[in-house]
């Protein structure tokens, strides 16, 4: 599995008040789950991303941002933020808490 680490830590750190987080190898990456719902998974060098689909529009319009595509098809309440969009702790927090909010309004699996 190829996910960086360092990205891992960063979001680990900002789970970390969570109750009932999970980490799974998923889509290549390493998922965050929470209350069995992802909130996020890091790859290598970008995140993807569960947000309310009914958001997924509106969120693409932050910088270094893109659907997610799976198997041709864009995938509504799913973001890819790219490095330059998670490069800071704050770039990155924004889209953890977009995550872990969402996933925590879904029933638990």
């Amino acid at each position: 599995m190829a996910y960086d680490e360092e990205l891992a830590y960063r979001i680990r750190a900002l789970l970390a008040t969570e109750c009932r987080v999970e980490e799974k190898p998923m889509f290549g990456g390493l998922a965050f789950l929470i209350q069995g719902n992802m909130v996020v998974a890091g790859g290598q060098d970008d995140i993807m991303v569960r947000v309310p689909p009914e958001q997924t529009a509106d969120l693409l319009e932050y910088p270094h941002t893109e659907p997610v595509v799976m198997s041709g098809r864009e995938i509504r309440g799913w973001l890819r933020v790219c490095e330059d969009g998670i490069a800071s702790d704050r770039q990155l927090s924004r889209w953890v808490a977009i995550g872990a909010d969402y996933a925590r309004k879904l029933p638990p699996k």
